[in-house]
């Protein structure tokens, strides 16, 4: 099981609800899926790193993103 992709969708997730939830506050709706993407993307962000905790943090954030895209796009 590839830990970085996971790292990389919970981080995608995670940073794609913010735009969810401020769009929600702006139309006076519940935000129930921003909700949902940051409970999806953080348990994604906590397993894997919980797997390899010494890899992930924020200054291998980039490094580790790039890697999966070069990885995965190539």
């Amino acid at each position: 099981m590839d830990f970085d992709l996971i790292f990389v969708i919970g981080v995608a997730l995670a940073a794609f609800a913010i735009p969810a939830a401020v769009s929600a506050y702006t139309d006076r709706r519940w935000p129930k899926m921003a909700i949902v993407m940051l409970l999806a993307g953080g348990g994604a962000i906590a397993y894997a790193a919980q797997e390899n905790p010494d890899v992930y943090s924020f200054g291998t954030l980039d490094d580790v993103i790039v890697e999966v895209l070069g990885r995965y796009l190539n």
